[in-house]
């Protein structure tokens, strides 16, 4: 996706960014967040942070991976296995909600500046994922429908979240205590 946009990808092994940074090998790096690229010390060798990651809409832990041999036994456990999953993705989304916001705050204490995304820093980025999404779907059927299938909650679940997640982040904001 950032190809698109003319950004040189570099996949380097998390222990190899903060050295490449250092360096000037790479010019800048994409990790997780605040509460994470704090202690990788990214701050100390790249001292403004931009947000938001657009290409990445938030964290999800997929599923837990277990094998099971036996049809009883799959049938016995299942539903106990997949109420963990989805226990540990909302305690992994709660930590890092909470975490991130620590990780700001810290980071910017330690003299990182801060940065909002520009509209003009995302010119092009639409028409970039868009034709990125197009390719792959052309080739990959289960990517296809499942494209289309978030297309058309998003046509309408955008319009809801700018009236209901929007609105309540934005009155929180003004009206926060502290």
């Amino acid at each position: 996706m950032l190809q698109k946009l003319g950004v040189v990808p570099q996949q380097l092994a998390g222990g190899d960014i903060y050295p490449a940074l250092e360096k000037g090998t790479i010019d800048a790096a994409e990790w997780v967040g605040p509460y994470d690229d704090e202690k990788l010390g990214f701050n100390k060798v790249a001292p403004h942070y931009y947000y938001p990651g657009w290409w990445e809409g938030g964290p999800m832990l997929l599923g837990l991976s277990t094998w099971i041999n036996g049809t009883r036994c799959r049938s016995t456990i299942k539903a106990p296995i997949e109420q963990a999953g989805h226990a540990s993705n909302s305690w992994m989304m709660a930590k890092y909600d909470h975490g991130q916001s620590a990780g700001a705050e810290e980071t910017a204490r330690r003299g990182t500046k801060l940065h909002a995304f520009l509209a003009a820093d995302h010119a092009g980025q639409p028409q970039g994922d868009q034709e990125l999404y197009a390719e792959t779907a052309a080739t990959n059927p289960n990517f296809k429908k499942i494209l289309e299938s978030m297309n058309n909650f998003t046509a309408n679940g955008y319009q809801w979240f700018q009236v209901a997640e929007l609105g309540y982040d934005s009155f929180m904001a003004r009206n926060a205590q502290g």
